[in-house]
């Protein structure tokens, strides 16, 4: 069996949209990022950067105990060796492949999530011209990206949908909040459009829709609370005694 520690963002559903798109059974484990749950003791061991999703496949290849992954493109890179499902098996195709998924690591994902965080804040956060104008660009620039490799392929790696359009997928969801039309990206509209209509991408897009949080039930000081957990975080001290002598 295998368990995902999960919350329906963008990162989650990568990994949602693969584990339909491939069958497999799996069982989703509630990780409310909302509440500060990825900062639990219980969390830490199985993620040390306290972010989901966490794959934990209780079924490994190598008949031991129970492994976990963190990090949504090694989860999906690490699902697609144990199925054999999504990714090319020839040298040239598959890292074809891997650059795109470490392109979404790098690029797509964090900068677009930027790009939400900045044009998402209210009132009372000083003039955030700047940050908006420049990640909302930097955004447009990778919907360009996507789009002009699009522009005689069907799919981000040729003819053959790979994790490279699961895990790029997801963050283009929301194009409209991101401040983009994609009127102006016809070649990405109709890959879009075409990943759309999968049944298994639907599925992975609707996967934990009941989670939700309703912050209109707490109190001002138990918002400034939540919001010191959860915003604007440092280092974690490391454990005091035990360790490798220094």
């Amino acid at each position: 069996m295998l368990d995902l520690h999960y919350w329906p963002t963008p990162n989650g559903k990568k990994v949602t949209i693969q584990l339909e798109e491939c069958g497999l059974e799996y069982n989703l484990v509630e990780c409310n990022i909302g509440k500060g749950d990825q900062f639990t003791q219980e969390f830490l061991q199985i993620n040390p950067n306290n972010r989901m999703p966490v794959l934990v496949d209780h079924d490994p290849a190598d008949g031991g105990g129970p492994l976990s992954i963190f990090e949504s493109g090694a989860i999906m890179l690490y699902l697609a060796e144990k199925t054999g499902l999504f990714m090319p098996r020839e040298v040239r195709a598959r890292y074809d492949v891997v650059q795109w998924v470490i392109w979404q690591m790098a690029n797509q994902g964090p900068k677009t999530g930027e790009c939400g965080h900045f044009r998402r804040l209210g009132e009372g956060q000083g003039d955030q011209t700047y940050a908006v104008t420049r990640f909302s660009d930097e955004v447009n620039r990778f919907y360009g990206v996507l789009n002009n490799k699009l522009y005689d392929q069907r799919y981000l790696c040729g003819d053959e949908y790979t994790i490279a359009d699961m895990i790029c997928y997801p963050w283009t969801v929301n194009w409209q909040g991101q401040g983009q039309d994609i009127e102006e990206f016809k070649y990405f509209k109709r890959w879009f459009l075409e990943l759309s209509e999968r049944p298994a991408v639907q599925r992975g897009l609707a996967a934990g829709s009941d989670f939700s949080n309703d912050y209109s039930k707490l109190s001002k000081d138990e918002i400034v609370s939540l919001r010191k957990l959860l915003y604007n975080q440092r280092a974690r001290p490391a454990p005091e005694g035990g360790g490798l002598e220094i």
